[in-house]
């Protein structure tokens, strides 16, 4: 997999980081494509942090402050892209906004916030990168994103966000059937249980939830045996990542838990 490249929204921190890590020592040069340039004081890391650890293992990273929202932004950051590697081999769809809140407490700035990123923004980056996939020798798009289940319970939690993740879901089942023929294969992946990021920790539950969460590193290895498989014959996926880590001969997960005392929290969705 040397030489080849993977472009990842939302990767200088959390999930898409450890995915971008993943791969890069597994031979990819990286496009780190998120917003944070100068650093936040809640947020560990900017895409220049990112692409310094990414450097580490020797191969190329290139920071662009993209905010995907913006179509002249993605438009630019992918062309910047294959003009420094030559083309795209992976598209990693993390970038994502979250609110947890039923249909009266969702301010119409937050919901247009979360449809904008989670459904448009991934939307957006797919069709900007399609081209480039085209050309690609075996092209992944994986979208960090929850199997379609229209159970009521998770849509009368917290609607807004729901249909916004579920938005996301359905861009992969529509990209994997219409992307197919071209060779290009259209996955998702979703952890079984909370993952320690920044939002879990500053939205969601704080330090007790991180404790009960695993790392992020359990997403990477599992986003990693996804992008090896032949784009041809492995697509329309909706990938959890234990059961699919469990699938190819994984049986420690203690590794993955940030405390192996606590009971894991599991995932919404699943």
């Amino acid at each position: 997999m040397r030489n080849k490249t993977a472009f990842i929204t939302g990767s200088s921190r959390g999930i898409g980081k450890a995915i971008a890590l993943k791969l890069a020592n597994n031979g990819f040069n990286i496009v780190v494509a998120a917003k944070t340039a100068e650093p936040h004081p809640k947020l560990d890391g900017t895409i220049f942090t990112a692409a310094e650890e990414i450097e580490k293992t020797g191969l190329k990273a290139l920071p662009i402050v993209v905010d995907i929202r913006d179509e002249e932004m993605v438009n630019e950051a992918v062309n910047k892209t294959v003009k420094e590697f030559g083309g795209i081999d992976v598209l990693v769809n993390n970038a994502s906004a979250i609110g947890l809140t039923p249909t009266e407490q969702t301010s119409m700035k937050r919901y247009d916030l979360m449809h904008d990123i989670n459904v448009r923004g991934t939307f957006m980056v797919s069709k900007t990168c399609i081209p480039h996939l085209k050309n690609a020798e075996n092209p992944h798009i994986l979208t960090l994103s929850p199997p379609l289940n229209l159970d009521p319970s998770w849509f009368g939690a917290h609607l807004a966000y729901t249909m916004s993740k579920f938005g996301m879901s359905m861009t992969v089942l529509g990209q994997s059937n219409e992307l197919k023929s071209k060779g290009i294969a259209a996955n998702a992946l979703w952890p079984k249980t909370t993952i320690a990021t920044a939002a879990v920790k500053n939205l969601l539950g704080g330090d007790a939830l991180i404790q009960a969460s695993r790392t992020p590193e359990i997403m990477a290895d599992a986003a990693f045996e996804i992008i090896k498989q032949n784009s041809k014959e492995c697509t329309g996926n909706f990938f959890i990542d234990e059961d699919l880590l469990r699938n190819k001969g994984i049986t420690d997960f203690k590794k993955y838990a940030v405390n192996p005392e606590m009971s894991l929290m599991k995932d919404l969705f699943v």
